[in-house]
């Protein structure tokens, strides 16, 4: 089955073809309008998307040597998300299967990064324990088998990616903030600020970050960049530890309880190479699987990719179904 994915949940547009269960094609449009801004503006963010979908489309169907009239379905995340840049992609997909007179299928943003992991392994089994870490999701998940999910723990503020997003703009660094706290890093020494972490030593899986962000408020505020003896780059080393360790013995103590032998990594967080290595070290000797780093972030690929096994199961949406910003995943 030849099924074509349409992702437009923020701000990256992303276009994909997925052809029995393998992706043939995908590319994506990053909106680097919302730069001059430290943060994505949704009214903008829909128009961008407006702005490329139908050439995406067709670089898609052109990097894949198709015709759009070898599509056999169509894909679209209905949720989570920004309610106007879902009603963007929906629209249009709705619109595309319509004319091609050809089923459509409304997927949930958070379960598609969740299946990325079997394009980056095919040979992946269930169950296994997600840590879905991105700019609007802190989860931990029990993944045991399609719609048998339990959800173990999340943020009850902050999530991850958000707090580094947060963080970077008090650093007075651009967006997005995570891979330029990451890049700024890199330099930085790790250890110099013992910066709070919510919730570690309590056994529980939820996660807060809050505190954190509201930490590094208050040590900008002393913070001279005269002072020889700390630098931008250890205060930016030690506020991304301090997520990681969080993040990667929170994923520990969810694969202690559940007894799996095999945890992933997803969403936009999962590309942070200070997060990985910590998790590998954390799970060793179990298997930790990420995605590739291109389906990390927002991208058609893993809509295009849950799709097809949706609609190759026979579920597939009425074509009146509507978006829904919480949507959330659930047993089915």
């Amino acid at each position: 089955m030849i099924v074509l994915g349409i992702e437009s949940s923020c701000d990256e547009t992303g276009v994909a073809i997925c052809k029995d269960g393998r992706i043939v094609s995908s590319v994506i449009s990053s909106q680097v309008v919302h730069q001059r801004y430290g943060g994505v503006v949704p009214e903008i963010a829909s128009r961008e998307h407006e702005k490329v979908l139908n050439l995406l489309v067709d670089q898609s169907l052109d990097k894949a040597g198709l015709a759009v009239s070898d599509l056999g379905g169509v894909a679209v995340t209905r949720g989570p998300g920004l309610a106007g840049t879902l009603l963007t992609g929906v629209c249009f997909a709705k619109g595309l299967a319509l004319g091609l007179d050809i089923p459509i299928v409304g997927v949930n943003h958070v379960e598609a990064h969740v299946f990325a992991n079997f394009l980056a392994d095919p040979t992946l089994k269930f169950p296994f324990v997600c840590l879905l870490v991105s700019g609007g999701h802190t989860q931990l998940w029990l993944i045991e088998g399609l719609h048998h999910y339990t959800l173990l723990g999340e943020t009850r503020d902050d999530a991850a990616g958000e707090a580094l997003d947060k963080g970077a703009r008090v650093l007075g660094l651009g967006y997005p903030g995570g891979p330029e706290i990451e890049a700024l890093s890199r330099s930085g020494n790790p250890n110099k600020i013992k910066f709070p972490r919510a919730f570690l030593k309590s056994g529980n899986l939820d996660f807060s970050f809050s505190g954190l962000k509201t930490s590094l408020l208050y040590f900008m505020d002393d913070f001279s960049e005269t002072d020889q003896t700390i630098r931008k780059q250890d205060i930016a080393a030690s506020y991304q530890q301090a997520v990681v360790d969080v993040l990667s013995s929170k994923l520990g103590w969810a694969a202690d309880q559940t007894g799996v032998d095999c945890c992933v990594v997803a969403g936009g967080v999962a590309a942070n190479r200070v997060l990985r290595t910590a998790c590998q070290k954390q799970l060793f000797p179990r298997k930790v699987l990420f995605p590739d780093m291109e389906y990390c972030t927002d991208n058609g690929a893993m809509i295009a990719f849950l799709g097809e096994i949706y609609l190759s199961d026979g579920r597939k949406s009425n074509p009146e179904f509507t978006v829904d910003p919480n949507l959330r995943m659930e047993n089915r």
